[in-house]
């Protein structure tokens, strides 16, 4: 304790208040209870309590030198022109900025990444859809070659699609899109080779034209018309058949050996 009391009387100085500025007070009182708070009320474990009491005494040594300063004339405000190095060096902010940035960039660089991951999605869930359509299509039209094929269908719309598709999809021409009826070229060939369709069996009988007798002629059907041989003809039978029998035929063959 001597050592103490003798190391103070050291350096001390015999100096003004405005020189020193030390201000020694207890913390100011407790607005809520009215009344200061001793050191022994304050439990140092509690972090809270603690922080409260340095805060009240420092707010108290403000109270106390504020009006000590302006009666002595000393300005206590910041002028508006003041100026006042920074504690951190040059290198130092430097690299908190480097840092600032990077990690700034890094950001944009991972927004990127996400925006560019979007349109990948939205673009192979568009072309999932465009090729989807257009197998639907392909499927429709072999629907309609097919049925058109069996006699089912008689209507070549879908050629008509199929080219309209086409052109829109080179053009882009909205009027070709909805283009009705063969061109030229379809045309020509519809007139040179006809419709195509079924044509096996196509000369067969139905039962319409079964029931139909309106065009049947008796003396045609059994060669009884003019110029045909009958009972009362030239050649008769024979004249129906021209062609020699087996046995005639075999003799001709043996005379010409």
């Amino acid at each position: 304790k001597d050592g103490l009391k003798q190391c103070l009387a050291e350096f001390r100085q015999q100096l003004a208040w405005v020189e020193r500025l030390d201000v020694t007070l207890g913390p100011v009182a407790d607005p809520v209870s009215q009344s200061a708070s001793t050191s022994d009320a304050v439990d140092p474990e509690n972090d809270f309590q603690r922080e409260m009491s340095f805060y009240r005494q420092a707010q108290a040594a403000v109270l106390e030198a504020l009006p000590r300063l302006r009666k002595l004339q000393v300005p206590t405000r910041r002028p508006d022109d003041y100026f006042a190095e920074m504690a951190k060096s040059d290198q130092q902010m430097q690299k908190i900025r480097q840092k600032l940035k990077s990690k700034q960039e890094a950001m944009e660089r991972s927004e990127k990444a996400k925006q560019l991951r979007a349109m990948r999605k939205y673009g192979k869930k568009v072309q999932v859809e465009v090729l989807q359509r257009r197998q639907k299509e392909k499927k429709n039209m072999l629907n309609a070659v097919k049925k058109y094929q069996k006699g089912l269908s008689d209507k070549l719309d879908f050629l008509d699609e199929e080219q309209t598709s086409s052109q829109g999809n080179k053009k882009g021409n909205a009027s070709q899109r909805t283009k009705k009826g063969p061109n030229a070229k379809r045309r020509y060939k519809n007139q040179k080779f006809g419709f195509g369709g079924k044509k096996k069996g196509s000369k067969w009988n139905t039962k319409e034209s079964y029931n139909d007798v309106s065009s049947f002629q008796s003396k045609v059907a059994h060669n009884k018309g003019p110029g045909k041989g009958g009972r009362g003809g030239k050649g008769g039978k024979k004249a129906l058949n021209k062609r020699p029998g087996k046995r005639a035929r075999q003799k001709m063959k043996n005379r010409a050996r």
